[in-house]
């Protein structure tokens, strides 16, 4: 049996539509909000259709010296165009992206996790200092 961590893909984002980017300042001061956007699709657009689409995205940060990461969002993208009257019949859809602020007195790493209802679980991750 396969474990979790064995299920996450990642790759270069700039090449892989499925991979969340994390845009947030290489540097923060300590107890400052620290504001980062969080997007699947950035380089190359998601489809977003009924049929295929990013149904969530979860950011993590684990400081540095901590054992386990602090889950600090996640944002759940749920119309994809689906209506009674059949799928993508709906001008109604979402695009996965999602901003957010925290504060950390600690530098460490954010990480991101998403999910695609074809191609499963993605992954990216990125550092930051805290001054």
């Amino acid at each position: 049996m396969a474990e979790l961590k064995e299920l996450y893909q990642s790759a270069d984002w700039k090449k892989e539509k499925h991979v969340p980017v994390i845009e947030a300042p290489p540097k923060a001061k300590k107890g400052e909000w620290i504001a980062l956007t969080v997007s699947v699709g950035k380089e190359i657009p998601h489809p977003n259709t009924t049929a295929h689409h990013i149904r969530w995205i979860e950011v993590y940060f684990q400081a540095k010296g901590e054992k386990f990461p602090y889950q600090v969002a996640r944002a759940e993208f749920v119309a994809h165009g689906e209506s009674a009257q059949g799928a993508d019949t709906s001008t109604i859809f979402t695009h996965p992206e999602a901003v957010f602020k925290f504060k950390s007195d600690k530098p460490g790493t954010i990480f991101t996790s998403s999910y695609c209802n074809i191609h499963g679980l993605w992954q990216g991750a990125k550092d930051i200092e805290i001054e």
